[in-house]
């Protein structure tokens, strides 16, 4: 399967601080790879360099076959980024906000048009599309965050806590919206999360980022195997409770590498 992300020793260091290790993983077509780690971790300063935003110091990547250092544009293009923190202009609608964005975007109105439709459709929004956004619950805003994603017919598209601050219900319509838009359009997903529970419900593999180092890639169950286990006490010199089909969680796993030392 195609790498849609591929990194190769990507390093970021700002004055004596490596925010990023010598990062070297892919993303495949068609899937969803979880990106964790706390805060700190050094998955924002990866973002910022996959959307060419800020240079490596050493490595590269490339991202649906273009480099984000020499090609930015061409990668801003094609991928969608909804970050954490997501802005709209409260006293507008969703509608003429995502309008708004389209235009940024170079969209003409003719097309825009039919593409604003799709996304509130798919986000279901489409009986909101005329409310001021101000108006909207936290949930709601962060589908119209998806929304604003996919008018670019996206690729992929890089997810920064996409549900952070939201309730069960929200949650749950997040999560499914993900998986649909992976499943259906084919559209590959980087999921970056320090919430397991969620990750865990829609990833296909997750890698785990430590201090700037990725510690720990594979499918959820790969990561469960006694094998992990066994890697993991001997990192740590504790050993790590096995259920009875001798796998362990990934939150198990997770904690292991983030515990007070």
């Amino acid at each position: 399967m195609a790498a849609v992300i591929e990194t190769h020793e990507l390093t970021k260091i700002y004055g004596r601080q490596k925010a990023v290790d010598r990062l070297t993983f892919e993303v495949r077509q068609g899937e969803i790879f979880g990106f964790l780690g706390p805060n700190g971790a050094g998955k924002t300063t990866t973002i910022l360099m996959l959307l060419g935003l800020s240079e490596p110091t050493s490595g590269s990547s490339h991202v649906l076959g273009f480099d984000p250092v020499r090609e930015p544009l061409k990668v801003k293009e094609r991928v969608g980024f909804m970050p954490e923190s997501i802005g709209f202009y409260d006293d507008m609608t969703a509608r003429q906000n995502l309008q708004y964005v389209a235009r940024l975007n170079s969209l003409p109105d003719s097309v825009s048009k039919k593409r604003i439709d799709d996304a509130l459709e798919k986000v279901k929004l489409a009986n909101e599309a005329n409310k001021p956004v101000g108006a909207y619950s936290r949930g709601m805003r962060q589908r119209l965050g998806i929304a604003e994603v996919l008018i670019k017919n996206p690729k992929l598209i890089i997810l920064d806590e996409p549900t952070m601050g939201l309730d069960p219900e929200g949650i749950n319509s997040t999560l499914d919206l993900i998986k649909l838009l992976s499943v259906e359009e084919g559209i590959s997903v980087l999921l970056c999360s320090h919430l397991l529970h969620q990750t865990q419900k829609v990833c296909d593999r997750v890698g785990i980022l430590n201090r700037g180092s990725l510690v720990a890639k594979g499918t959820i169950e790969e990561l469960s195997r006694e094998g992990i286990q066994a890697l993991l006490a001997s990192a740590t010199g504790r050993g790590t409770p096995a259920d009875r089909r001798g796998l362990i969680s990934l939150e198990d796993i997770y904690m292991r590498y983030f515990k007070e030392e």
